[in-house]
């Protein structure tokens, strides 16, 4: 008879001495419950008493009927700023400039980090009654210097004090910085020493475990392979990770001979060689998202939004990635800016993803499915950005966030976060995709909505619970096929496997 598996921390290591059987498991809503065997990181056998046939070694766990997943997968976020957001000041929930410098100031200077200042995060302006300012900032914490990250990182609001340190003094009368610069100002707050910053993201890969996430695409701004190369060997082994390139490191990668899916030596088999990733427009709250018509009262110097990547040059790095064996991840969000950079796709014959997709023509809603390029979505997006949507871009929400749109048109969905955009919860993420609405308000335009089904299918990366499978597997102590939609947010997981390995245990 097989050893019982122990429970807690011990569970972890007996899972890696030896292979696993999960007894009583269901794989499917209402299914009878079966035997799944794990071994060597796969699965390798399922069914009614297909514990039996375990060898003897065997650890074995017990699921009580609960219900099997595919291990969930955030397919954009940036994994440091993550870390950091969790430790800084929420404006999630400000309404007016007034009350983000209100709640900047009752934070007060214990919320910095030694050396470095205040932060806060999560602003959206768009709709404010009152505008960003520099003597208002100033007001909150007069002699600190304060850098406020708007919810979509597209721009930042800095006092004088921070400002003065960055280098962007008299650059700007009302403390606002906009893309490159305020990209420059958040690669620099981000210095963090790595013995502290790899602590903190070792908490973090612990908390998205523990919501079923077994992998992560991580489009952080910097050079990032050796930073996980590094974590990897400290014991970082809760997540496997996808790491992006940038157009500053492009020639550095193509000279490493990185290929897209390769995985880094060194890390256990964690660490994969992402896409090559490029910004080539802004936000809909900045309102710089590149679009066909104008904003309503925007800006007289780019009315249509901003085009931060000409074409030609897009077309030019994604021809060098491709021939390089990297795939490309370019950020379009308006429709003109996804557009062009389908253009780019055609043009270049190049593997990879749009990453956000938020605004389309119709025209080329199929072009997705046609070219073989991902749609990497965020549906929480959405739901943050419904109010601004309906303000800037009135009369074309019909084809804002059309996820179910590019599923019937068989394009391939990927859902993310974004985080620090968005939390990285994949159930919060689903939720939105699924019934596109929270706080009780009204669905935004339903009839994009996909199904749960779908929803898990563009969470994860195996399609089934099945031999040969990969073992990254969720444990749930809640049906999400009968769920509503604040027990499917608020989804309690009993257990996350990597590999067949235990990275979260609530059991």
């Amino acid at each position: 008879m097989s050893a019982p598996i122990p429970g807690g921390a011990a569970r972890r290591a007996a899972a890696e001495e030896s292979g696993l059987v999960l007894v009583d498991a269901r794989l499917a809503s209402g299914a009878e419950p079966v035997d799944v065997v794990l071994e060597g990181g796969r699965v390798t056998a399922v069914g009614a008493g297909a514990a039996s046939g375990a060898p003897r070694p065997y650890r074995r766990l017990n699921l009580s009927g609960r219900l099997v997943v595919p291990g969930l997968w955030d397919n954009h976020v940036h994994f440091s700023q993550w870390t950091l957001a969790r430790r800084r000041i929420s404006l999630e929930a400000a309404t007016s400039a007034a009350e983000a410098a209100r709640l900047v100031a009752a934070a007060g200077v214990g919320t910095a980090s030694p050396g470095m200042p205040v932060v806060g995060y999560g602003f959206r302006d768009a709709l404010w009654p009152d505008a960003p300012s520099l003597p208002l900032l100033d007001s909150a914490l007069p002699d600190t210097p304060v850098v406020l990250l708007s919810g979509d990182l597209h721009s930042c609001w800095l006092n004088s004090a921070a400002l003065h340190r960055y280098g962007y003094a008299g650059a700007t009368e009302t403390g606002l910085l906009r893309e490159e610069d305020a990209f420059e100002v958040v690669r620099r707050i981000d210095v963090v020493p790595d013995d502290i910053l790899d602590a903190w993201a070792r908490e973090a890969a612990a908390a998205a475990a523990a919501r079923g996430v077994v992998g992560v695409v991580d489009l952080e701004m910097t050079w990032n392979r050796d930073t996980w190369v590094r974590r990897v060997a400290a014991g970082h082994r809760d997540l496997r990770v996808e790491f992006g390139t940038y157009r500053q490191d492009l020639d550095r990668a193509v000279s490493l001979g990185l290929r897209s899916g390769s995985v880094v030596e060194g890390t256990e088999g964690l660490v994969v060689v992402g896409p090559f990733k490029v910004i080539t427009d802004g936000s809909l709250n900045t309102r710089t998202a590149y679009c066909v018509d104008e904003y309503p009262g925007g800006s007289a110097e780019h009315p249509r939004g901003l085009l931060t990547v000409p074409t030609e040059d897009l077309i030019e790095w994604m021809t060098v990635a491709s021939r390089a064996g990297l795939s490309s991840a370019v950020h379009a969000i308006g429709d003109e800016a996804n557009s062009r950079a389908l253009d780019a796709f055609a043009a270049t014959g190049a593997r990879g993803s749009i990453e956000h997709a938020q605004l389309l023509t119709w025209a080329d809603v199929p072009r997705f499915a046609e070219l073989g390029v991902v749609a990497s979505v965020q549906p929480d997006h959405a739901l943050d950005d419904r109010d601004v949507a309906d303000s800037y871009w009135a009369g074309r929400t019909d084809r804002a966030f059309v996820l179910a749109s590019l599923a019937e048109a068989g394009a391939t969905l990927a859902l993310g976060s974004d985080a620090p955009v968005s939390p990285l919860d994949p159930w919060r993420t689903m939720a939105a995709a699924v019934w596109r609405t929270r706080d009780g308000l009204p669905p935004w335009h339903p009839e994009q909505a996909i199904s749960v089904a779908a929803a898990l299918r563009a969470s994860a990366r195996v399609n089934a619970v099945a031999p040969g499978a990969v073992a990254d597997l969720a444990v749930l102590d809640a049906d999400p096929f009968t769920a509503t939609l604040e027990e499917f947010r608020a989804m309690p997981v009993a257990a996350t496997l990597l590999g067949g390995r235990v990275t979260h245990d609530a059991l």
